[in-house]
């Protein structure tokens, strides 16, 4: 488990724009269980989180289509939320970051840490912009 002085900052790049932090197995099940589109961030501390994932999110969300719902967990941090979110990730396996769509609670789209790392976040962006104006 990391500090929370050490992911705050961290937590806070997505939650300044909106996404809504999911700290229990029980706000995961809710929030994805939503009506309509839910996109859930699986955060971390790695430097693909922070030179890609975060910032692919955010300019994601700059686009005329979007999720009803944005949501986070932070993994090392949110183990229980973390957990039960990877539950709705099957049958990907575990990965951090990464991102996931759903649709009226089922998986639609997945952007697993290979699809992230080593990647510029406007490629990110624009993968997640296709998914939004597919299913949102």
């Amino acid at each position: 488990m990391y500090p929370e002085q050490l992911v705050k900052p961290m937590r806070e790049d997505l939650t300044n724009v909106g996404f809504q932090e999911l700290h229990t197995s029980e706000d995961v099940t809710n929030a994805i269980s939503k009506e309509g589109t839910t996109l859930l961030v699986v955060n971390s501390v790695c430097g693909c989180a922070a030179a890609n994932a975060r910032p692919g999110a955010r300019m994601s969300l700059d686009n005329s289509k979007k999720p009803d719902h944005i949501t986070t967990v932070f993994a090392g941090v949110d183990k229980d939320a973390v957990n039960k979110a990877r539950e709705f990730m099957v049958p990907f396996p575990p990965s951090s970051p990464c991102m996931a769509l759903f649709k009226d609670g089922e998986l639609v789209h997945m952007l697993e840490r290979h699809h992230i790392e080593g990647r510029p976040a406007e490629l990110i962006a624009e993968n997640l912009r296709d998914a939004y104006n597919t299913h949102c």
